[in-house]
Order: structure tokens, then sequence, then C-alpha cells
């Protein structure tokens, strides 16, 4: 007679077989569908992965990680994410402010030491607030790789930095903003920029990443690649891990900070940013691991503006899935196209980086993505057959 704990180890080997064959035909379909994206536009290589009741499910590379000497892409590969970058550093002030070193409402101009003001609106403090949320009235027209362009000081055409509008009553997308950002974090830590990101958000999750890249292993960065539209090519840009060398031996705390991109510099694998997503769609927490409070993650996600979506470096959006509210950030730089979405009610999300790939657009999402992204849903989160 059969013991009834052999039929219950039994069943449950059962079980755990057919989800794996589940689980395998979820991945073949997914990666047809993903193999047909790339036949129908061009794209240089994607590495993806996917994650369901806050567990990575599934992670996977697909196309070229050089194409010059026919390397493929892995999982491993690091890729410089671009402006998916800003919620590190929004990440790391939300610490600041819980350790009440700063507040969001602290004027941007006594942060950073010297004065940022709207000449248009010299009487109204930008705060901090207005600066992470792309609602300080600030341009990138005289560039952002530097504090120069802004600094009165520095820059005889600084007034140009800002927008007709008043601080804190219109948006726009801006990159000084988030370089501002890092030099205060920089300023009230007492840490160098990239080195206070990964003390206190990349070592406590156990992931493998930064932004200086003389820090990194070089021989996992994924190249990076424009695509010339009119040449029908891809053309490799070396500037996106240009490691500043240097520059950062003649660095000035608290004001060379922009070296590093604190608005877009971040090198990071496709599998280490799904662990960085979870712990912001677990809001703050990810195992056992706090990295900001509850109250912190809720401000970073929480839309100050229907129209524009955006939070703290994180917009909210129901244009990327249809039916569905995602949470998260894009990126777009020197023909690297990412996005870190995630729902947190579902505790589901999907992380698609593509090292090179056609740049046009679909509903404010680079179009590749926004196919790949929706394939791995389909496929993974909503099992459509």
């Amino acid at each position: 007679m059969i013991s009834s704990a052999l039929i219950k180890a039994s069943t449950t080997l059962f079980l755990s077989f057919v989800f794996l064959l589940q689980g395998s035909g979820q991945a073949n379909k997914a990666e047809d569908c993903i193999n047909g994206i790339m036949q129908q536009s061009a794209v240089a290589g994607l590495s993806v992965a996917v994650v369901k009741n806050n567990k990575i499910i599934y992670t996977h590379s697909f196309g070229s990680k050089n194409i010059e000497t026919n390397t493929p892409l892995s999982d491993d590969c690091l890729f410089r994410i671009a402006s998916i970058s800003k919620s590190f550093s929004a990440t790391s002030i939300m610490q600041l402010v819980e350790a009440n070193k700063l507040s969001l409402e602290d004027d941007i101009s006594t942060l950073a030491g010297f004065t940022i003001r709207n000449p248009k609106f010299p009487k109204t403090v930008i705060t901090l607030r207005m600066v992470m949320s792309h609602r300080s009235s600030i341009n990138d027209r005289q560039g952002y790789f530097t504090l120069d362009a802004i600094n009165p000081d520095k820059n005889k055409d600084w007034a140009k930095c800002y927008n007709e509008y008043e601080p804190g009553t219109g948006y726009q997308y801006c990159n000084l903003n988030y370089n501002m950002v890092g030099t205060i974090i920089e300023k009230i830590s007492g840490e160098r920029f990239d080195q206070y990101v990964k003390h206190h958000i990349l070592n406590p999750l156990k992931l493998y990443g930064g932004y200086c890249v003389d820090s990194l292993d070089k021989s996992r960065f994924a190249t990076i690649y424009e695509y010339n539209d009119s040449l029908k090519k891809f053309i490799a840009a070396p500037a996106a891990y240009a490691p500043r060398s240097e520059e950062i031996k003649n660095y000035t705390m608290g004001y060379s900070t922009p070296i590093f991109s604190p608005t877009g510099g971040m090198k990071i694998s496709a599998p280490d940013l799904a662990a960085y997503m979870i712990m912001h769609m677990n809001q703050g927490k990810h195992k056992g691991k706090r990295i900001i409070s509850k109250a912190s993650a809720q401000q970073m996600q929480t839309k100050l503006s229907d129209k524009e979506g955006y939070g703290l470096a994180i917009m909210t959006t129901d244009k990327l899935i249809a039916g569905k509210t995602m949470k998260g950030h894009t990126g777009s730089a020197y023909g690297l196209f990412s996005a870190m979405f995630f729902n947190p009610d579902e505790k589901f999300g999907i992380v698609v980086i593509s090292n090179g790939c056609h740049p046009s657009y679909t509903d404010g999402f680079n179009a590749v993505i926004k196919k790949t992204v929706n394939c791995l849903y389909d496929n993974f989160i909503a099992n459509k057959k």
C-alpha cells in the first residue's frame, strides 16, 4: 500500500514538473515574440528581466554585446542605463531626508552653495522638491555636464538656463536638475557621489554596478550603438563609457559631481536592475533590507501632476501596457534605450534594456522597448494563449 507521504511527494514532484513545462513554454513563446520584434526592427541587442510575485522569474539576453567581434549579449552584461539612473539619486536624497540632514523644501541655492534663481522670478525659492520633480523652471539649454552652466559666477549666459514660467508652476524634464541633485548628495553626506550610491544602495542590496567606469569590470560592458537610419547601420558610441579618469583626479567635492552623471550614468545589468526595482515595488524594502522608508517610497511614486505623471524620479503611466498603471522610468542616451516599470499592487515588473535599436516612438516610449515589454507581460504575467 502506497503511503500518503509518498503520494504527497509524488504529487508535488509532478506539479513542479508541470510548472517547469509551463514556464518553458512561456519562455519559448516570449523568445519567439522578441526574436520577431528584432527581425521587424533594427536591434543590436536586448537584455530583459521579468518580476512576478516579488521574484525574478525570467531573464534572457538577445543579439549582440559587440557587433564588430560578433560577441553575444549575456545576462551579466553591464549597460549605462541612462535616465533610470535618476531614481538612484532620488533614493539617496530620500535617505538623507530620513536622516534629517536636509528637507525637500530646502532652497536649492543654499544646498548648492551658489545662487539658483529664475531671474524673471527672483523672489521665488526653487526647492529641492521642484528640482527632483522637474518643476524648477530650469532647462538644459546651456548644457548639463558641468554646474558652471547655471552658476552666475562661471557663465555669463546663466539666465538662459531658466524658462519663462515661475518655478513650481510648470514642468520641463531637465538633466541639469539631477546633476545638481547628485552634487547635493555629495555636499550633505560627505561621500563622493558614486561611493555614496555604492555604500547605501548597491551594497545593501548585493548588486553589482555603479557610476565610476574605472571601478567596474569593463569586459562586462555591452557596447552601445546609435542607429543611423539613413545608412541603415549601427555605429558604436564609446563616449557612453568614457572613464573621465583625468577629471576625477582633479575632482572638487561638491561641485565636480556631474562627471559621474547622477542624471544618467549608472552602469548595471538587467537582472540587478530588476532586483533594485523590486525594492521600489515593495516600498523601499527587499530581502530584509530597508533602503528607504515606506513614506519616502510613496513620495517618490506619487505624481505631482496628472498631465506629466512625474513624481520624484518615478513616473506613473497607463500608456505602456494597456489597462495597467505602471510606475518606473525610461532611459535613452548614446543610442541605448531602457525601461524599468512595475505595478506595486499586482507585484509584477519588467526591465528591458537595448544597447541599440531603431529610435522610433509609440505613445511616448521607444517602439522596440514598448513591444518587448508587452511581449513579456503577455507571456509571463497575463499568460495569454
